[in-house]
């Protein structure tokens, strides 16, 4: 639970309207807790008409079809998996219990006396939370629209009653948070659609007391508790979107117009406020920019279909969501892995092994058109020709379109550097969103670099929110990205697992972007003042170079900087030089292919959310344990010819042999040619060559195919240490999705800091 000091800290970040509504807001569940508000009387006979229209589900591929059923026939088998904990019960779940830490949240206690962020009350809230979304039960109403059979429908029907019945308004950690009562609604409208034309459905829906009782009290508590102030962020949005969803489909009630009317309006609002005019996402945190374009889609095409005008402001924020989207993703679909990112998703009617970002691709390319340099979106989905047919008109943007691909997002400070298979995101941008910037992460100057889509230089991710405090911080720190620290302190400063009382200042300085030759970026930041951080990258062919000084008067304290390296990528550091192998990306995956991206598709199967976003399938799972000077560190299972014996460290961990790799003295390789030096302090080193790695082209085992490698030149001022998997405190981790991490190696250079030059060269 928070203390007092978080309650000062996060009232200092709200303005005196905020307050107002707060307090507004308290005295409404004051009034809830003695005497619920009590929902009118539901009409004689309701209708369903939002139903999709005819032939539409034969317009759904084959292969799409068989992604769909493949998870939707785990689900008929009890097995599901939320944030990498499988579940087995998921027949018939129990909707309070965290089956990562065995706790079951309280059913009985009124709803805003649940201590929700207290993981030992309730165990891991988001465990909890996340099935009751009921995202699973649309992917089993999917399965019974493609298919007919009746077994999925009455499974998704046992469900709601279940849940319904568990779960009376106002009572329980269900009806806590708005984000989840929005996302609920708009799964339920989904699931009456997809059922249509089963016999059960009106009995379920329409003629169910109980679902209009939770109907009703889901849309009154949207509309009377709807976030605002610091916290209208995605929450807002999803609030917005289930009360606008469901007031159109279910327009039962005599609030119904109303409430159309007024999410509708909020939701243009919010989706202006919430969207750089690039068309980014103003939380800066990539997997919320897929949450909001998810369900600000949905929205809009269910006002649409049902007749209720959608402004052009609303159409036109979608459309620039989708180019911006566009035009970051990498060569294989993925985007940015920057900020928190928490596997949520807005609305889900496709398979677990369906590509997310290339699905909202093509549901743009529907809704939109492409342009000609948007990146071929591969394979199909099913979302995609079941929105597009609820559209009544091709919505059109006033604004006008980039008649090329952007490399640079002004106004949300990012910018891609591209050559070839190298992909580099710089991030020099506003440090969150709102007071709060509940969702960002001290990463002002960070880097991601990626080959083919493989992360070499990788954003190590989010992992957790509330319950464990100590990885929450490393997970958003500065030393937990690549970036420089100063001081043995956060360029920003935290005051609580989603509140910042300090954002560092970061400004734009320079910005090179042809379509051929070198590209250069260099960006200052003010986390440190009076000392002022900046960095210039340079990315020309497969050289990435890359310099950080450090400005201003007075003494800034001891220097650390880091560079963390995807899962995949085996790390050797030889004094100043890191020479880095990882295996070739295959051939880049259609949708419906086993993903890598760590943005796969929905909850369900034990494949959901359990991609790496490391690389191609079959890389080998990270090895654990740190590595000295002169050893490998990198990937369970390497092969001989990877491994490599030097008689400065070790060569590996078990399994591994030396029968390819040769005895190096140390750390260097047997055989190879004369190691360069190491990058001068001064400025970019000279032009003379990088020795070829003469491993490459040896190596067998469980690396079969291609090896990528690269060398790496590090700052001589720095003394260098390399981390992997460390505990006490934090460090050398990847988390590919929320509640998953692994150990990946990280190298960190401590010293003076100064003029420090660092140079990546691909192979």
């Amino acid at each position: 639970m928070m203390g007092p000091g978080w309650y000062l800290r996060r009232l200092s970040r709200m303005g005196p309207a905020e307050v107002v509504g707060r307090a507004r807001h308290a005295v409404v569940q004051r009034q809830w807790r003695s005497a619920l508000p009590t929902p009118p009387d539901w009409p004689a006979h309701p209708r369903f008409t939002a139903v999709l229209p005819a032939g539409v589900l034969g317009k759904v591929s084959g292969e799409a079809v068989a992604r769909l059923l493949a998870t939707a026939d785990e689900l008929m088998a009890g097995r599901a998996e939320f944030f990498g904990v499988e579940r087995t019960d998921f027949a018939a779940p129990d909707w309070f219990l965290d089956p990562k830490t065995g706790r079951r949240a309280p059913s009985d206690v009124y709803a805003f006396d649940v201590p929700y962020r207290s993981e030992d009350t309730v165990g891991d809230i988001k465990q909890i939370w996340e099935p009751s979304r009921h995202q699973h039960l649309t992917v089993l109403a999917a399965a019974y629209a493609l298919t007919s059979s009746p077994a999925y429908a009455t499974r998704a029907a046992e469900h709601l009653r279940s849940w319904w019945a568990a779960n009376p308004p106002l009572q329980g950690p269900h009806w806590v948070s708005g984000i989840e009562l929005g996302i609920r609604l708009l799964s339920w409208v989904w699931t009456r659609r997809l059922l249509d034309g089963w016999p059960g459905a009106a009995e379920l829906f329409e003629e169910n007391p109980d679902f209009q009782l939770q109907l009703w009290h889901h849309q009154n508590w949207l509309a009377t508790l709807r976030s605002h102030g610091s916290s209208a962020n995605n929450h807002v949005i999803a609030e917005d979107a289930g009360l606008l969803a469901a007031a159109c489909a279910f327009g039962w009630f005599p609030e119904s117009a109303g409430w159309r009317t007024a999410a509708m309006r909020s939701l243009d609002v919010q989706l202006g406020r919430n969207t750089f005019a690039s068309g980014l996402n103003a939380e800066l945190a990539s997997e919320y920019h897929g949450l909001v374009l998810e369900l600000g889609l949905a929205a809009a095409v269910e006002a649409d279909a049902a007749g209720t005008p959608v402004p052009d402001s609303t159409w036109d924020v979608l459309l620039r969501m989708t180019d911006a989207l566009a035009s970051i993703v990498d060569n294989r679909m993925r985007p940015p892995r920057q900020g928190d990112a928490d596997d949520g998703f807005g609305l889900i009617v496709d398979g677990a092994s369906t590509d997310r970002w290339a699905s909202l691709l093509a549901s743009g390319e529907a809704l939109f058109g492409r342009l000609d340099w948007w990146p071929p979106i591969p394979g199909d989905d099913v979302r995609t020709p079941l929105l597009a047919s609820l559209v009544s008109r091709t919505p059109r943007a006033a604004g006008v379109r980039p008649g090329r691909r952007p490399a640079h997002l002004r106004d949300a400070g990012m910018t891609i550097l591209r050559s070839g298979p190298v992909w580099v995101r710089c991030d020099g941008g506003p440090h969150g969103f709102l007071s709060i910037a509940a969702h960002a992460h001290a990463d002002a100057l960070s880097l991601e670099v990626r080959h083919d889509g493989v992360d070499v230089l990788a954003d190590p991710g989010t992992f957790c929110y509330h319950g464990e405090p100590q990885w929450r911080s490393y997970f958003r720190s500065t030393l937990g990205h690549n970036t420089l620290e100063l001081a043995g302190r956060d360029q920003s400063v935290s005051g609580g697992p989603f509140l910042w009382t300090r954002h560092a200042v970061t400004k734009v300085l320079e910005v090179h972007t042809p379509d051929d030759g070198p590209s250069r970026w260099s960006a200052a930041h003010d986390g440190y003042a009076p000392a002022l951080h900046r960095r210039t990258v340079e990315l020309d062919g497969d050289e990435l170079w890359i310099v950080d000084e450090v400005l201003g008067d007075g003494s800034p304290g001891s220097a650390r900087l880091a560079f963390h390296f995807g899962p995949s990528v085996t790390v050797m550091l030889d004094g100043t030089t890191a020479r880095l192998r990882w295996p070739a990306a295959l051939d880049a995956p259609l949708v419906g292919e086993p993903s890598s991206t760590g943005g796969s598709a929905p909850a369900g199967s034990a494949a959901a959310r359990s991609a790496t976003g490391a690389g191609s399938a079959g890389e080998s799972a990270p090895r654990a344990g740190s590595a000295a000077d002169g050893r490998w560190a990198g990937s369970a299972g390497e092969s001989a010819a990877e491994a490599g014996s030097a008689s400065g460290g070790s060569a590996g961990s078990g399994g591994e042999s030396a029968a390819l790799a040769g005895s190096a003295a140390g750390g260097r390789w047997a055989g190879s040619a004369p190691e360069p030096a190491a990058a001068a302090g001064g400025g970019r080193p000279g032009s003379g060559e990088l020795p070829a790695d003469p491993v490459v082209g040896r190596v067998s085992g469980s690396l079969t195919g291609a090896v990528r490698t690269a060398v790496m030149e590090l700052p001589s001022e720095l003394a260098w240490t390399v981390h992997r998997g460390e505990t006490e405190p934090p460090l050398g981790w990847y988390s590919a999705g929320f509640g998953r991490k692994e150990p990946a190696t990280t190298l960190v250079g401590s010293g003076s800091p100064g003029h420090l030059t660092t140079l990546l060269r691909f192979s």
